[in-house]
C-alpha cells in the first residue's frame, strides 16, 4: 500500500509519525508549502493508496478535494491551532473566512479525521458544523527511553512554547505566567521558545527572575526537563500538549490551565488551575516546588503507561489499512 504523508513542516512529532508508517508501508512525504503545492499533491495522490495528513490547512484542503476526486481516501490529523478560533486573541486560522470555508471542507470530506485529543474533536465538530462521525481520537505517542529522568531536580519553573508573534505568547499564557513571576520573585523560572524579534518585548513584561531562552535542540531540550523540577503549561488554548508529556516522562510536575488536551495529558498528577487566575497558578506554583515526595515519579509512570508510541502505532496501521466505507 502507498501513502501521501503530507505535512507543512517536519516537527519531531510530525517526522515520528512519517518514521512509524515508513515500517509498514510505502510512504511519499510531501512538503505542502508554496503556490505550487497543488500541483504536487495532484501528481502525486494520484499515485497513492491513501493520503495521510498532518494539520487541518488550505493545503490539507487540496489532499482530500483531490483524493476525493481520485477515489482515494484520505486520512487528516488535528492538532489544535488547525481547529482553533480565538478573536480576543487574534489566533486561529478559523477567523479568515475563506480559510475557514476550506477547512470545513476538509473536515467534512476527509475519510477519517483523527484529533489528538477528545476536546479537538468537540471544536471540530462544532466548527464546521457537522456530526463529526468521520472523527476518531488518537492521541500522540511518547518514547519513555529518549524522555528519561536524570539525577537531583532543580526548583525551578520551565515553560516551553513556541511564540513567534505576541497573540501567541498570549494564547500560551505567557502573560499570566510572568504575572506569577512577579508574584514569585525568589523562584526562578526559564521560558524557551520566544522567536528573538520577541525577547525584548517579552524582556519588558518578565521580571528577572525569568530566563528566556531561544529554541533548542531536542538534546538539549532533555536536558532541561531533567533539571526543571516544575513544568507549567499555562495555555489559553492548547491541543494535546507534547511538551507536558515530555517533561512528565522526565519527572518534572505539571502545572496546567484547565484547557483543552492538558487535563487529559496530566491525568490525575500535579495541578490544574483555571486559566488566567494569577493567585491560583501561583499557588499551584508554589506547591509543586515545595512538594516531597514522589510526584514527579508518579508523572512519568502516568504519560508512559497511557501514551505509549506502541499504542498509537497499532491505531494508526489499523486506520489505514481499514476497508473504505
Amino acid at each position: 500500500m502507498k501513502i501521501l504523508f503530507t505535512f507543512t513542516q517536519l516537527t519531531s512529532f510530525i517526522a515520528q509519525d512519517l518514521n512509524t508508517l515508513r515500517k509498514h508501508f510505502d510512504v511519499d512525504g510531501l512538503v505542502t508549502r508554496g503556490v505550487l503545492a497543488p500541483l504536487a499533491i495532484l501528481s502525486k495522490t494520484l499515485r497513492a493508496d491513501v493520503t495521510f495528513t498532518w494539520f487541518a490547512s488550505v493545503y490539507s484542503f487540496f489532499v482530500v478535494l483531490i483524493a476525493k476526486m481520485a477515489g482515494k481516501r484520505s486520512i487528516l490529523i488535528i492538532g489544535g491551532a488547525d481547529v482553533a478560533r480565538v478573536p480576543e486573541m487574534n489566533y486561529g486560522m478559523w477567523l479568515s473566512p475563506w480559510k475557514a470555508v476550506l477547512v470545513k471542507y476538509a473536515l467534512r470530506h476527509a475519510s477519517r479525521v483523527l484529533a489528538v485529543d477528545e476536546s479537538l474533536k468537540q471544536k471540530a465538530v462544532t466548527l464546521a458544523a457537522y456530526n463529526g462521525e468521520n472523527i476518531e481520537c488518537v492521541p500522540t505517542g511518547f518514547d519513555p527511553s529518549l524522555w528519561v529522568p536524570a539525577g537531583p531536580k532543580e526548583p525551578f519553573v520551565l515553560t516551553v512554547a513556541k511564540c513567534e508573534d505576541l497573540s501567541k505568547m498570549k494564547v500560551k499564557g505567557l502573560d499570566v505566567l510572568f504575572q506569577c513571576a512577579w508574584a514569585m520573585p525568589s523562584s526562578r523560572f526559564v521560558v524557551i521558545g520566544i522567536m528573538p524579534h520577541l525577547i525584548e518585548h517579552a524582556k519588558r513584561q518578565a521580571p528577572s527572575n525569568v530566563e528566556l531562552v531561544p529554541l533548542v535542540e531536542q538534546h538539549e531540550l532533555l536536558r532541561y526537563y531533567q533539571r526543571a523540577k516544575v513544568y507549567c503549561q499555562p495555555s489559553y488554548s492548547e491541543g494535546f500538549p507534547n511538551s507536558v508529556c515530555e517533561a512528565m516522562l522526565c519527572g518534572c510536575i505539571p502545572v496546567g490551565s484547565n484547557v483543552g488536551g492538558i487535563p487529559t495529558a496530566m491525568g490525575e498528577v500535579g495541578f490544574l488551575v483555571p486559566h488566567g487566575d494569577v493567585q491560583e497558578l501561583s499557588n499551584a506554583l508554589q506547591q509543586a516546588l515545595h512538594s516531597q515526595g514522589m510526584l514527579g515519579d508518579h508523572a512519568r509512570s502516568y504519560i508512559a503507561q497511557n501514551f505509549t508510541l506502541e499504542r498509537r502505532e497499532q491505531a494508526l496501521v489499523r486506520i489505514i489499512r481499514e476497508e473504505p466505507h
